[in-house]
């Protein structure tokens, strides 16, 4: 579409809205774009376009193209944070019982699949980008997933008793193994179902982190 000044029919015009409204509209387009298309395939145009809105109207939101990229990484990197500290929140309040570090690995495992689950394709803006080359956005991904790394690695040192390197490790280890279950169930026909993919990635993970647990850790019920 055009904005008629070549004598094309103008661009429709969306509904007026507050700002705050228009860029988180622009965002939610913007997302969907940018994971089903790519970065490279993706222009400010089709992104007015889409949000029915003018192209300046767009840059006074988005000043260029890898800004509005960085802020959609910076939304879906906000809501992958959310659902980790969501997991690990009650856990990290609680006294450290046994089971608790099974519980741990069930909940950080079923974040992943349920943040999937809900972002769908926009998930892959963060597992998959394919403008990481650009440093700001690879140091946006790396963010996201060096944070919720960090926010798990603490509470599997709280259950194992395991020195912090080793809780990172873990930790590292755990996000790869949740994350490509959760992307592998995106993408298979037919959806298996979210319970039974958790539950089996969760006891491939606690068959090994609890031969790990140290043998002088003592429980807070012991």
């Amino acid at each position: 579409m055009t904005d008629g000044t070549d004598g094309s029919p103008p661009r429709p015009r969306s509904p007026r809205m507050a700002r705050d409204e228009r860029r988180a509209q622009v965002l939610r387009i913007a997302q969907d774009l940018f994971s089903s298309e790519g970065f490279h395939h993706v222009s400010m145009d089709d992104i007015a376009d889409r949000a029915e809105v003018s192209k300046p109207v767009l840059y006074r939101h988005f000043p260029s193209k890898l800004d509005l990229y960085l802020a959609v990484v910076d939304q879906c990197g906000s809501d992958l944070l959310a659902a980790v500290d969501e997991a690990v929140a009650p856990l990290e309040a609680g006294p450290v019982q046994r089971g608790a570090g099974r519980d741990v690995i069930a909940a950080i495992v079923r974040a992943y699949i349920d943040f999937v689950d809900v972002a769908g394709e926009s998930s892959t803006l963060l597992f998959e980008s394919d403008v990481t080359h650009d440093d700001d956005v690879r140091a946006r991904v790396e963010h996201a997933s060096s944070e919720a790394a960090r926010r798990i690695a603490r509470v599997l040192s709280q259950v194992t008793g395991l020195a912090d390197d080793a809780s990172a490790t873990l930790a590292v280890s755990l996000i790869a193994m949740a994350q490509g279950a959760a992307t592998h169930r995106l993408r298979t026909t037919p959806v298996a179902d979210a319970g039974m993919t958790a539950e089996l990635v969760t006891q491939l993970a606690w068959g090994g982190v609890a031969g790990l647990v140290r043998p002088d850790f003592v429980y807070e019920d012991a």
